[in-house]
């Protein structure tokens, strides 16, 4: 876990602004990056004066995102599961989890894949399994970019107010990141689902 931070820390303060972009684009395309780690240290690092701006901070993680996703969704659509069987032993992508991610695609249908930019490892696998699925690019994209904005929005914004302390606290961020950024969607979807039938209410007692 520590030699994971280092690298994660060592990847953005090097490369700045192209290392959180590189590191992102990997970590959609299967690659056991830990970016509940790495977007905050970028954030941490606009605190600390290393990197110039929080805003450019955030377009190059969704950038990172939007840029894996779409080679993840190009590998699942042109190379299907003989991809998965060729080369998913090397970020640990077995069969099993290809089948338990179709299974819930098929559930949530495409805003499955919002729901997957806040589960752990899940979230690099899933841009796979909505090409493998041929999912039309428009929600793709859609659902792809809302989960990210907040998930990186989140994340750089919690790096940028701990700044200088952030290193002592990553552990912390490592283990309950997710779960709060997961609270934070279901009261997103809460407030989506209440304004949608209110609007419902009203138009039926107009």
């Amino acid at each position: 876990m520590e030699h994971l931070q280092n690298a994660v820390v060592a990847l953005v303060d090097h490369y700045g602004y192209a290392g959180l972009f590189v590191g992102l684009l990997l970590g959609n395309v299967g690659f056991p990056v830990a970016a509940e780690i790495l977007v905050p240290v970028a954030g941490a690092l606009v605190a600390t004066g290393h990197l110039s701006n929080l805003w450019i901070a955030f377009g190059a993680a969704v950038g990172g995102e939007l840029a894996g996703g779409t080679a993840g969704y190009a590998l699942g659509r042109f190379g299907g599961r003989t991809v998965a069987e060729r080369y998913g032993k090397y970020v640990g992508f077995h069969y099993e989890r290809l089948d338990a991610l179709h299974a819930f695609f098929e559930r949530y249908g495409t805003f499955a894949v919002f729901l997957c930019r806040f589960i752990p490892m899940i979230r690099g696998l899933s841009p796979f399994v909505a090409g493998v699925a041929e999912m039309d690019l428009r929600p793709f994209y859609l659902w792809t970019f809302l989960g990210s904005s907040l998930f990186c929005g989140a994340l750089i914004l919690v790096g940028n107010a701990l700044g200088a302390h952030l290193t002592a606290n990553l552990p912390l961020l490592h283990q309950w990141g997710y779960a709060l950024l997961a609270l934070a969607a279901v009261a997103i979807i809460a407030l989506l689902v209440f304004t949608r039938m209110r609007a419902r209410t009203s138009r039926h007692n107009a």
